[in-house]
């Protein structure tokens, strides 16, 4: 049985949805553990956050489990050569988000170019940091693959390999993650003419390591997903409009 995700045709669960253990990566935290991790972190940082005192003892270990559920990485476990994520399953070099499981977010913007200008600017990845701002860096690996690095909650890092697996010139551009991706998603960008200029359609569904719980971390860090779209395609208009990013925040703003 198949559905419609993004303009592309896929099976109805994609399968991979685990995070295998990856040397390369250091990944030495399980799946479990990770999840425990993020809840006792977000229960710390709230709790130091209502009383004073103890703020500068919670919150700092609060953000430190937090990043270890983020990124999988314990230097404790390091230390004793312990490997929790070590056995988990290992499957096909695909690792991208099923239908109707984690979380989507979807946001579009109107900007005064024509679609084939947008597409080769997006088409280029390496772009995407200067309107991207969670985003470190993209480096492209080849023709269909690419390194993403983004900024975590509490300061931590996040860093997948992607796959551009679906590509319709001037129209579309699909990716999904590839497995060892500390983050699986899956998204794409639709570009559609609009009067005299272009609407910028983005579809993003992801699996933070720690389920629905990592949004609402994200929230308390002031980094909701769909606002972070909604401002990056915002900064995008402007590059593409005006050849540079105003410094104004568009914390307040709407598309």
């Amino acid at each position: 049985m198949t559905s419609t995700f993004n303009g592309i045709e896929k099976t109805e669960r994609w399968q991979n949805l685990h995070r295998p253990e990856s040397r390369e990566t250091g990944v030495n935290v399980g799946r479990n553990e990770r999840i425990l991790s993020g809840v006792a972190g977000a229960a710390l940082i709230a709790y130091g956050l209502r009383r004073g005192r103890l703020r500068a003892l919670l919150l700092p270990l609060g953000g430190s489990l937090i990043s270890r559920a983020v990124g999988g990485r314990c230097a404790i476990n390091r230390a004793f050569g312990r490997n929790t994520a070590e056995g988990e399953d290992r499957a096909s070099p695909v690792a991208s988000v099923g239908r109707g499981e984690g979380i989507r977010v979807e946001q579009s913007i109107t900007i005064n170019r024509p679609p084939e200008e947008l597409f080769q600017f997006w088409r280029n990845l390496e772009n995407l940091p200067r309107f991207m701002d969670h985003l470190e860096s993209v480096t492209v690996i080849d023709e269909g693959r690419s390194r993403w690095v983004a900024k975590g909650p509490a300061g931590s890092r996040v860093e997948w390999t992607a796959e551009i697996h679906n590509e319709i010139e001037d129209e579309l551009i699909a990716w999904r993650s590839l497995s060892g991706s500390e983050v699986d998603n899956a998204g794409s960008v639709h570009f559609t003419p609009a009067g005299q200029g272009t609407q910028v359609r983005v579809l993003l569904r992801y699996d933070p390591p720690a389920g629905a719980l990592g949004a609402a971390v994200a929230k308390l860090f002031g980094e909701e997903p769909s606002q972070q779209v909604a401002e990056d395609l915002r900064r995008l208009k402007q590059v593409m409009e005006a050849g540079e990013v105003a410094t104004t925040s568009f914390a307040d703003g709407r598309l």
